[in-house]
């Protein structure tokens, strides 16, 4: 057992864990993970930050960059309306501030990124209660749901 790398085997299982996770959400579901995911990797970046782990510091930061990417490349602009172009200018926001704070080493400019990422969050996961239904995806006419391309 020389060679068993108990770190390797448990990053695998937390890649099957993880595959079955999003192979098994519902699309809001996929939208909360994103979020948990995007918030989780500035978490990460502000302890490196602190820490003065400078490489990890921005593979965290370009992570987060890339989540909040791919959530406003979802965005169904046509349906969505103003709610989509909203969220389109404030994700392009967070992504400009985390480039920012990054290049600068400013963790109040990861902290404020936090803060407005809880708060889309905190939003997001009202719409199952707003909606009254553990089934957000047959509410499809939700203008928030639409906005966001779920």
């Amino acid at each position: 057992m020389g060679n068993f790398r108990s770190g390797s085997a448990l990053q695998q299982y937390k890649s099957v864990g993880l595959a079955s996770q999003v192979e098994e959400a519902s699309p809001h579901r996929l939208v909360q993970m994103l979020l948990d995911g995007a918030i989780a990797r500035i978490i990460a970046a502000q302890g490196y930050m602190s820490r003065g782990e400078i490489a990890r510091k921005g593979e965290s930061v370009g992570m987060a960059i890339g989540i909040l990417d791919g959530l406003k490349g979802s965005l169904d602009m046509e349906a969505g309306g103003e709610i989509a172009a909203n969220l389109a200018a404030l994700y392009d926001y967070m992504m400009g501030r985390l480039l920012a704070g990054n290049r600068e080493n400013r963790p109040d400019a990861l902290e404020e990124v936090h803060r407005l990422l809880k708060q889309v969050k905190e939003a997001w996961d009202g719409i199952r209660d707003a909606i009254g239904t553990t089934d957000v995806d047959s509410a499809t006419t939700s203008r928030e749901s639409q906005a966001i391309g779920a």
